[in-house]
């Protein structure tokens, strides 16, 4: 009992400290009324004093809330002024360009870091309203800044915020430019904002300078740059933002590349920070492009495609009709809400390798890269096509950075919906962009009277069936993932469906993962970089016979199947 007296009161003291340098009004009344709530509040106030959100190379990411742990003005200001101070310090000149997207609290997070940077004399650029990360990371390169912040959560719940920091050419070299930082950048950006003394002592100025819609416009304008300007344009495509801030920018872009301009989901299409029609505002949770199928149906859709909250991700979501219900490399089918006609949505796997595939047709040469948790059908596209590949870690921090420079790199994509159609443009995942790259390859196919199903089988016929799974096992406990992934690390599997364990890779200390291979199939786990998950990734590649991709699609399903059974024992699940 005296150690929990103690306890709480050091609890007490800390946040009487929090308050005392808490500049926002709003902020302290909320953590007053847990402290009033003490003692059975106590839980709470620990959780909220845990610890600092740590900066890493995804920025900052948490709960709205007051306190240390969470995402508030007080956290901002300090992380604003670590990175200012950093980047000082690393003799970085030149302005700091300021995107945010339209969740709670994004703006005046995005003013304060405006109003930091510019007391610390260096200039300050924000974007003129809530816009897309793209543009954000556009911006970066555009303008020539020093570094670039993005004020977003992207698809994290609706009680969360977040904070993304680009380096410019300057300190982040040609190929960091405009893209998202990696260590040592993280590191000592973390350790810069460590040393921010009382917040009262940052110096404040000015709120910055609002950019024009001019941007906006460049933006879009190198997007519809990088189609052909005479390939077809029929082609009637469904979209949802899901309540983000996609909405303007993918429409502008459409109508301006001569695209009919996409019907958007009605109660989807202005942002909401309440994200109000979704239980989680992710392209890939069950149930959250239930809307946007309906609409699809509804108007005789020939695609759909929707973007995560601030665009940086693009979902495609084609007919599952009696032609293409044979293939089972995707998720499952998804039934209308107005009918009985059923879509499927496209895994990343698949959308990357149309991508890619398109590309390469048209005669796009240079590095094409991915990462260890995707498919390895790009694998075998750029050796059977004389292409340089390259294959990282997760996320497009590495993706951009893929070959270390020695060939330019062309497209770079991620299993979870992110794909870099463009490096020079937006040297970072981009929603847009990619949405753009996906009609123009389903406008073509439709003029010659087929579709994407059509081109996978096409693909799967000359590389095999490269059949793509994922097991996703979401905690409120993060010490579960330490437990399963010293479990797999205990007790790794000798065999898998069967066949010898050929190849087991432990990727520690550089990074948690743990990869087996056997002669026809991978398995990829780690812990989620921005979710409280553990995610194995599966494949498995299945040869095609006389031509009869379906027979092979049956037989890698049914693999597939028991393979994420095996897995899932293996974890304990």
């Amino acid at each position: 009992m005296a150690a929990e007296t103690t306890d709480l009161d050091n609890l007490r003291e800390q946040a009487r400290r929090w308050l005392d340098d808490d500049p926002d009004p709003a902020s302290r009344d909320e953590l007053r009324e847990v402290l009033d709530g003490l003692p059975a509040s106590g839980p709470e106030l620990a959780d909220r004093f845990a610890g600092p959100l740590t900066f890493g190379t995804a920025g900052l990411r948490g709960p709205l809330r007051a306190g240390p742990n969470g995402m508030n003005l007080a956290v901002v200001t300090q992380a604003a002024a670590g990175l200012v101070g950093w980047l000082a310090a690393q003799g970085g000149t030149g302005p700091l360009v300021i995107g945010y997207d339209a969740r709670h609290g994004s703006r005046a997070f995005a003013e304060r870091t405006a109003q930091v940077a510019t007391g610390a004399g260096r200039p300050a650029l924000l974007l003129p309203r809530p816009l897309p990360t793209p543009v954000l990371a556009y911006a970066v390169r555009h303008l020539g800044a020093v570094a670039g912040v993005m004020v977003t959560a992207s698809h994290n719940p609706p009680q969360d915020n977040g904070y993304k920091v680009y380096l410019g050419a300057q300190l982040g070299g040609e190929l960091g430019a405009g893209a998202q930082i990696v260590p040592p950048a993280d590191a000592g950006i973390e350790a810069a904002i460590r040393a921010v003394g009382p917040l009262a002592a940052v110096p404040l100025g000015p709120a910055g300078e609002v950019l024009g819609d001019d941007l906006v416009a460049s933006y879009v304008g190198r997007a519809v740059a990088l189609i052909a300007p005479d390939g077809p344009r029929d082609l009637k495509v469904a979209y949802t933002p899901l309540h983000g801030v996609g909405a303007a920018v993918l429409t502008a872009a459409f109508a301006r590349a001569g695209f009919p301009v996409p019907g958007v989901v009605p109660d989807q299409a202005e942002p909401d920070p309440a994200f109000p029609t979704v239980n989680f505002p992710n392209p890939e949770e069950p149930g959250a492009v239930d809307k946007l199928v309906a609409l699809a149906d509804s108007t005789d859709a020939d695609i759909a495609i929707a973007n995560d909250p601030d665009a940086d991700r693009c979902a495609v979501v084609v007919r599952d009709d009696a032609a293409s219900a044979k293939s089972e490399l995707a998720s499952p089918a998804v039934a209308s809400e107005d009918g009985p006609a059923r879509w499927r949505m496209l895994r990343g796997d698949e959308v990357g390798a149309l991508l890619a595939d398109h590309l390469m047709r048209r005669g796009v040469t240079g590095l094409y890269a991915t990462t260890i948790v995707s498919s390895s059908l790009l694998r075998a596209m750029c050796a059977a096509r004389g292409l340089p590949y390259d294959e990282t870690l997760t996320g497009f921090k590495w993706i951009v950075r893929a070959g270390g420079g020695a060939k330019p790199l062309v497209f770079g994509y991620e299993e979870a919906l992110g794909y870099c159609v463009a490096p020079e443009h937006v040297r970072d995942k981009d929603g847009i962009t990619a949405a753009l790259i996906v009609a123009e390859l389903a406008a073509g196919l439709k003029a010659q009277g087929r579709t994407l199903n059509d081109r996978l089988d096409e693909l799967a016929a000359e590389f095999g069936v490269h059949h793509t799974d994922q097991l996703s096992v979401r905690v409120e406990d993060l010490g579960l993932i330490a437990a399963m992934m010293t479990r797999i690390r205990a007790a790794t599997p000798t065999s898998l469906l069967g066949h010898p364990v050929t190849e087991s890779t432990d990727l520690l200390p550089e990074a948690d993962v743990v990869i087996l291979h056997t002669d026809a199939a991978r398995v990829v786990i780690r812990p989620s970089g921005t979710e409280p998950k553990l995610k194995a990734y599966l494949e498995v590649v299945e040869p095609v016979a006389d031509g009869d991709v379906p027979a092979a699609r049956a037989r890698a399903a049914a693999a597939i199947a028991a393979l994420r059974t095996e897995i899932a024992t293996t974890l304990g699940l």
